[in-house]
């Protein structure tokens, strides 16, 4: 099952305590069309049941839902706007071949621009819960921050099909998940980069200018009080163990076993039927935001630390033209 958990994944991110850099995140309103498309891809998934040196890198926050980062490729660099994303390990870019209509209105990658650039061919195709994207690997140096990656291999996107590649506001994904789920195997950029230290961790604010990541390390001045650190149970996403659930006083059972993943790339909080469905039953969120202070907090327990969520942590507020409404961001 996959979660994100927006109030805690900064702790679980991170294991080598030096001092980073920033690199800012941009952040961008979420509309109903977004919130529905994303809603579709995420039900429509299958769920299992069981720095000192680094750069501050600015992230583009869309209203505390969607992140984004800059990273160029090429020579000289051409920059998009991609997903940093947790929950995946390859990096991809619409090419400007593709004749996909998403392609149409987002900035894609002329690789004849680039002096660097080398061809393999490889056939590139991911597969997601409700799309799929398609293209062919290519090589060429790829930057994100501080952090320069030459002769890097990267999907070329020339087909791109799902409702959540039409309203969402990326070119592409940067993969920081661990390269046991890289598609052809292709390595991370993570771990092709010639970073001696390997961590990273994302700082997400509700400010839409002051969300950043850093990597490598982590920014000691972000946080007061101890570090909670938890152990990586399986090496394929940032997955922990989910020891249990709580909507205000009342458990909810977790069988044993059950993991939670750290996604970085889902906007929700997501997860199966079994779980989700008792830990949210009977929360009805009024569309007019009127009931927001009488909602319960939701506790998830990883091995044993407690991370409450409060409402204005997990309903999110979307746009329709002028009018605003609230929804739940959790759902089975």
């Amino acid at each position: 099952m996959i979660y994100k958990m927006y109030k805690f994944a900064v702790l679980c991110l991170l294991f080598a305590v030096t001092i980073g850099k920033r690199i800012q995140l941009d952040k961008k309103p979420m509309s109903r069309r977004d919130y529905d498309a994303l809603k579709e891809q995420l039900t429509s998934r299958k769920f299992l049941d069981d720095g000192s040196n680094g750069a501050h890198i600015k992230l583009t926050d869309y209203m505390n839902t969607q992140y984004f980062a800059p990273v160029s490729i090429g020579t000289p660099p051409q920059e998009f706007t991609m997903v940093p994303d947790t929950g995946s390990s390859n990096l991809w870019v619409y090419s400007h071949k593709c004749m996909s209509i998403p392609c149409w209105y987002h900035k894609t990658f002329d690789n004849s621009k680039s002096s660097t650039y080398q061809k393999d061919g490889e056939a590139f195709d991911i597969s997601y819960g409700s799309g799929s994207v398609k293209g062919t690997v290519g090589e060429d140096t790829a930057v994100l921050g501080g952090t320069t990656v030459p002769n890097f291999k990267f999907g070329e996107v020339t087909s791109v099909s799902g409702a959540s590649f039409y309203a969402s506001k990326m070119s592409g994904i940067l993969g920081l998940g661990y390269g046991s789920i890289s598609v052809d195997k292709l390595p991370t950029f993570v771990d092709q980069s010639n970073m001696s230290d390997k961590s990273f961790a994302f700082y997400l604010h509700s400010n839409p200018t002051s969300s950043y990541m850093t990597m490598p390390g982590y920014d000691q001045a972000a946080f007061n009080g101890a570090m909670q650190f938890h152990k990586v149970v399986e090496e394929t996403y940032w997955a922990l163990n989910l020891a249990g659930l709580k909507q205000g006083s009342q458990s909810v059972n977790v069988p044993s076993g059950f993991k939670a993943v750290i996604d970085s790339g889902t906007s929700l909080i997501v997860g199966p039927k079994q779980v989700v469905g008792p830990l949210v039953e009977g929360i009805n969120v009024a569309k007019d935001c009127s009931n927001m202070n009488s909602l319960p907090t939701l506790t998830f327990t990883i091995d044993n630390t407690d991370y409450p969520l409060t409402s204005s942590e997990y309903v999110l507020k979307v746009t329709q033209g002028s009018q605003s409404e609230c929804v739940m961001g959790v759902m089975a």
